[in-house]
């Protein structure tokens, strides 16, 4: 439907260039227009009320409307609104929330460097890379390898990284010295009678032979999300980070663990690497961070490599990398009551409660004739959408299976958001067993609506 004329939503059009959007559907339909969220719920310029599935963009974990946020960030406003980290200076609540942090990692941890999102904070670690290995007197050593179907964020940089071929495509992407090895999907990677273990295994010994036609000694670094995020919620199977540690270890590559989305209780502990055991050289995290309040990341680095980093300042004159807002007093102090508000609530103790009926509820859905897959941790899964489910065999792109079954699912009050033809939730954390129930019954609908839909248009075999 064409906007009003004089709409917010035909406003939109002629002034936004929107991210993530099939920007020639934007201009004929236009957007939805959110103006207010309380909870777990958002809703549109027609008072219409959704409940945000995906906590927006997998950040906004404590929902809408958490008025301790609202008033940190006005005291912070107040007092000090705003000041750099340049030149050896810094907003003294940049210094506690540095200390919070550290005092939070899941490994020792020396320094953190602060950033605005998860993109730049992938930045900084891509650039460390090669500030080290230069540093090191080991200028070849500069090559790092992510993982097909990962999502590191949209810079060049951390696009590159990204292993999504609409990211790259006409972008010039990916730059030079970025390699992908296998994607840990064991649904669907696996050979016939894989077991999981023995996946983990052939994925190892893949990757370690792509190190070693490489060269090791060109090799610097492994980035990988605990769990995969826009790439479909991937699980990793058993042993699968067990057994490429041993191999990073072995050709002395380091391990960047994107916590982007996993960090701050996602995985139903503190960090995904909490949950499947990584021992990372770095880390970056983001998103609820401040619960998505105000734009905020951070990179946290090892003692051996700050102190690399600190010695090649000293060489050079200066650390020559940063951003205006990094470690924007505001953006700190939000993300300072964020992680007392976690404490203080025991927020982890209430996704460890509450999981298991989200999980449960996603597995439900395995005997849909839609759902091939029900994937998932914690609080974030994924259903995969499939047009024969003994075949497995997936949905051609061109058919638009996911973003109808998102159409249907926004029509009963839900926000979901295909991955392709994988169906991610990512719910705030704050999340009741009612309301993961409230969303069952949407989502049951959405799928039985599209199902019908498919079979209608013949896109499905009868």
């Amino acid at each position: 439907m064409t906007p009003q004329a004089n709409s917010t939503a035909s406003r939109d059009i002629a002034s936004h260039l929107h991210p993530y959007t099939n920007l020639e559907a934007l201009a004929q339909n236009g957007p939805l227009v959110i103006e207010r969220g309380e909870g777990i719920r958002v809703f549109d310029d027609e008072g219409n009320p959704y409940i945000e599935a995906m906590s927006g963009l997998w950040c906004t974990s404590l929902g809408w409307g958490e008025e301790r946020l609202v008033e940190a960030a006005a005291r912070q406003m107040r007092r000090l609104g705003f000041y750099h980290c340049f030149t050896a200076k810094v907003p003294d609540v940049t210094v506690d929330l540095a200390e919070r942090l550290l005092a939070l990692a899941p490994v020792p941890m020396s320094k953190v460097f602060f950033a605005n999102s998860g993109s730049e904070a992938i930045d900084t670690a891509l650039k460390l890379v090669w500030y080290l290995n230069n540093k090191r007197a080991r200028p070849e050593k500069k090559k790092v390898i992510a993982r097909h179907k990962a999502y590191h964020g949209v810079t060049i940089g951390s696009a590159s990284l990204t292993g999504l071929p609409l990211n790259h495509r006409d972008f010039d992407l990916p730059i030079k010295g970025v390699l992908h090895t296998d994607c840990p999907h064991y649904y669907r990677f696996a050979e016939a009678d894989e077991s999981e273990e023995d996946f983990a295994t052939r994925l190892a010994r893949n990757l370690e032979k792509l190190i070693l036609d490489e060269g090791p000694e060109t090799v610097a670094a492994f980035f990988a999300e605990p769990v995969m995020g826009a790439g479909g919620v991937i699980v990793p199977p058993a042993t699968y980070f067990q057994k490429i540690q041993a191999i990073l270890k072995k050709y002395d590559v380091l391990l960047i663990a994107d916590e982007v989305i996993c960090g701050f209780g996602r995985t139903a502990n503190m960090w995904g690497s909490e949950t499947f055991s990584l021992k990372p050289d770095m880390m970056t995290m983001a998103k609820a961070l401040s619960s998505g309040y105000l734009p905020i990341s951070a990179l946290m680095v090892s003692e051996e490599i700050y102190t690399d980093v600190r010695e090649h300042s000293a060489t050079l004159g200066t650390f020559a990398h940063g951003f205006t807002y990094s470690g924007h007093p505001v953006s700190c102090a939000v993300a300072l009551e964020t992680l007392k508000i976690y404490e203080e609530r025991n927020i982890l103790g209430h996704v460890r409660r509450v999981s298991p009926a989200f999980q449960d509820m996603l597995r439900r859905y395995r005997d849909h004739p839609l759902v091939g897959e029900a994937r998932g941790v914690g609080l974030v899964g994924a259903l995969e959408l499939v047009r024969d489910k003994s075949t497995r065999e997936s949905f051609a792109p061109a058919d638009g299976v996911g973003a109808r079954l998102v159409t249907q699912a926004q029509k009963n009050g839900l926000i979901v958001r295909a991955l392709g033809d994988s169906i991610a939730l990512s719910p705030p954390l704050i999340i009741t067993e009612d309301e993961i129930s409230d969303i069952a019954r949407r989502l049951g609908a959405a799928l039985d609506a599209t199902a019908r839909w498919a079979d209608e248009t013949g896109i499905r075999p009868g």
